[in-house]
């Protein structure tokens, strides 16, 4: 592409010429209108060529067949976007190659159509050697967050009227079922085995919460850990529910989620434990045998050692 021309061209349709200067502020804005003419349903190509202005120019010198075969070449706005970025970086730099992928993660996380996000994360994988979890979960945490803003400018009504709803459950147990929620919508799934091995979907307590966890266990039991397909499959008021738990500030260091896991696993057994201490002490006060009094008496015991040893 010479002199940093370029043309768009719609299939089936008029066509639409754009010249691409080297000016990066008049590219970026060129570039937004190609992404607004693909959001309004036009099937968007970038056309490449060298040696003419114009297409006219380029079939009178070259000829058809030659035009055609630079037609059939045309590259998405994706590819397009990717091949300027990749031109201004040295991807045999670490650093330059670290922020190449993560600049082509927020491009991805803009994809809206899901099998055309799938198609370009698994070309990126293939063509830059990094595995396509990796950009999946960079993506899906991207995601995740613009659907957060958006929720929140759009639809804060619902958000309301569900806490006013769940007044009942204390604000403690909210917090903890919201965090385990957040970490899962990190989409690993080995956190989720974790998580899973410790805490049922049935000790859930909030009910918006409770559906929420079914449905990621389930889509995470089948090895889905996309993010966005799963937020797909969650009705309005849950969709607001998650804007609402990303939008609070977690205490979660992310280079350490082991630790948070742990310490929320922690809470639970405590819960637990008091529960159970709590239901052996209303039946020691009724008349029950003396070898079942004897046997409750040594589970108590058991769980003040338990509970003491828990921080």
């Amino acid at each position: 592409m010479t002199q940093n021309q370029g043309w768009l061209l719609r299939k089936h349709t008029e066509q639409i010429i754009l010249s691409f200067d080297s000016d990066e502020a008049g590219l970026n804005a060129k570039i937004r209108a190609l992404e607004i003419l693909q959001n309004m349903g036009c099937d968007v190509r970038i056309l490449q060529m060298e040696g003419a202005k114009d297409p006219d120019e380029y079939i009178i010198k070259y000829g058809n067949s030659r035009f055609q075969a630079l037609v059939d070449k045309a590259l998405s706005v994706f590819e397009f976007r990717v091949k300027i970025l990749k031109n201004k970086l040295d991807l045999q730099n670490t650093n330059d190659r670290i922020k190449f992928l993560n600049e082509i993660a927020k491009i991805i996380s803009k994809v809206d159509n899901t099998i055309e996000r799938e198609i370009y994360t698994e070309k990126i994988a293939n063509e830059y050697s990094i595995s396509k979890e990796a950009i999946y979960a960079e993506v899906n945490k991207l995601s995740v967050t613009k659907n957060k803003s958006e929720k929140i400018l759009e639809k804060p009504k619902p958000v309301v009227k569900h806490i006013k709803q769940e007044s009942n459950i204390s604000e403690a147990i909210k917090k903890r079922e919201n965090t385990i929620i957040a970490i899962l919508l990190i989409g690993e799934l080995e956190v989720y085995q974790i998580i899973k091995q410790n805490i049922g979907e049935e000790e859930f307590k909030d009910e918006t919460n409770k559906k929420i966890i079914k449905i990621l266990y389930e889509e995470f039991e089948k090895g889905n850990s996309n993010i966005n397909s799963i937020l797909d499959k969650l009705s309005e008021e849950e969709q607001n529910h998650i804007t609402m738990i990303m939008a609070d500030e977690y205490e979660i260091d992310k280079n350490n989620l082991e630790k948070a896991i742990d310490d929320i696993m922690q809470v639970y057994e405590k819960e637990k434990l008091n529960e159970r201490k709590f239901q052996i002490l209303e039946l020691l006060e009724g008349n029950i045998e003396s070898s079942q009094k004897k046997e409750l008496e040594k589970e108590l015991s058991e769980i003040i050692i338990k509970l003491a040893k828990i921080k």
